[in-house]
């Protein structure tokens, strides 16, 4: 299939190109990036006033398979990817059972083959069962596809385990990224501490925990002259943090959520559930580091940490609903919102947060629009106003803080290796 994008507002961040022109796309590849592209094509799409992006990337998602396809599988996670205009998602490994032998790598990679609508590639645990206390089956897991290791939702504690797998991933040039809070100072917080949770009676989540665990794994990283990334940033000083280690000339990257760049505590009541997330919303002064982070180059990744839960499971008091809501259809949306449309960042440093920039921290072919390249393409309408309406997302998760909220810019189209899998909100598949 022949298809051509005409007329958009065609930004590459792998190139720094920013400039009106056609893609053409021919069997799965971009084959020119042009002005005034005169070739026919099967299908011809009118970009005109609109954004034409390399593919998204999210690189901390949470599809639950196997075992929790209750909340997410990876069916509704894919479709919920391509509505929000996601071409590739890594999906994490704290499932049931946990990913940490090569067997279930290769079935995941199976099962997204058969079932994704989008790329999807596998992270596996660093420990056996994101135990801390044994390392998996890594090397073999990264014969069998696995991008990246990480034991999200744990804090690995035992700092001899993590310099060994530090160690050992040296040699694969793969990075471990890590969830970043000591475990004896946030117990069974479920907010940030401070003012807001003593209002609300509820246990706080210190922002110091997460300073003393990302100043840890930098300085053990350091030493192994290994690669870290440190997932989901919530604090200024973890920002802070990471700049120094990067001038120092550490491996270390790292990633923000939308919801850690545009809320904070403030906005946590007892009634909503959708606040709970780990790490919790900060404070005002930690949203403005964030944001200054992803401007400087501190901050490689705009990522959603996609945590889909079973509407039970929410639908309970605040102190015992898990953490976590789904972000892959509002990530976007926010980020084109509350931070693009409010003069805080450029439309162009949005994009390579959310494509180029990711893919190179795993190293994936993915977030470019070079010819040659898959095609994985993103079109945006930044004008386009909508309203999130959970009950209409793809995903199995119903909870977003984002609910109801009328936001401005939206992918319109999203096509993965040449196909086009959504178009206008709606989700194509082979079914």
């Amino acid at each position: 299939m022949k298809l051509l994008i005409k007329g958009g507002r065609v930004i590459n961040p792998a190139a720094n190109f920013d400039e009106t022109a056609d893609v053409l796309i021919e069997d799965g590849k971009i084959i020119k990036i042009a002005k005034g592209i005169q070739d026919k094509a099967d299908e011809v799409y009118e970009a005109d006033g609109k954004v034409v992006a390399p593919g998204l990337v999210d690189i901390h998602v949470h599809l639950r398979e196997p075992g929790q396809e209750a909340k997410e599988d990876f069916a509704s996670g894919t479709q919920a990817a391509a509505a929000g205009g996601f071409t590739t998602i890594c999906t994490m490994p704290n499932t049931k059972p946990v990913v940490d032998t090569a067997a279930l790598v290769r079935s995941l990679k199976q099962r997204a083959a058969d079932v994704g609508v989008v790329n999807v590639e596998i992270i596996g645990a660093v420990t056996k069962e994101q135990a801390g206390a044994e390392l998996a089956e890594m090397g073999d897991m990264i014969d069998a596809g696995a991008v990246a290791f990480s034991d999200d939702g744990h804090f690995d504690s035992n700092a001899k385990v993590l310099l060994n797998a530090y160690d050992y991933l040296h040699t694969f040039d793969k990075v471990i990224i890590n969830h970043e809070e000591e475990p004896t100072l946030v117990e069974d917080g479920v907010m940030n501490e401070g003012h807001r949770s003593a209002m609300l009676g509820l246990k706080g989540r210190p922002s110091v925990a997460e300073d003393i665990a990302v100043a840890r794994d930098i300085l053990l990283a350091e030493y192994a002259d290994a690669r870290v990334h440190v997932a989901h940033i919530s604090t200024a000083r973890s920002v802070d943090l990471v700049r120094q280690a990067k001038k120092r000339g550490v491996k270390v990257t790292a990633e923000a959520t939308p919801q850690h760049l545009t809320m904070t505590e403030e906005c946590v009541n007892l009634f909503d559930t959708s606040t709970k997330i780990n790490p919790p919303l900060r404070a005002q002064a930690d949203c403005e580091a964030i944001l200054a982070g992803l401007k400087d180059g501190t901050i490689d990744a705009i990522v959603t940490d996609h945590s889909p839960h079973a509407q039970e499971e929410k639908d309970r008091e605040y102190i015992y609903a898990p953490s976590g809501f789904p972000g892959l259809e509002t990530s976007l949306g926010v980020m084109l919102t509350d931070l693009y449309h409010a003069g805080k960042l450029e439309l162009s440093t949005i994009i390579s947060k959310m494509s180029y920039e990711p893919a190179k921290v795993l190293g994936l072919t993915a977030g470019t629009l070079t010819e040659g390249a898959a095609a994985d393409v993103t079109v945006i309408d930044p004008e386009l106003e909508w309203q999130v309406d959970e009950k209409k997302f793809y995903t199995k998760g119903s909870h977003s803080p984002f609910a109801g909220r009328k936001l401005k810019g939206k992918a319109v189209l999203t096509v993965v290796k040449g196909q086009i899998v959504m178009q206008d909100g709606e989700v194509l598949t082979n079914d």
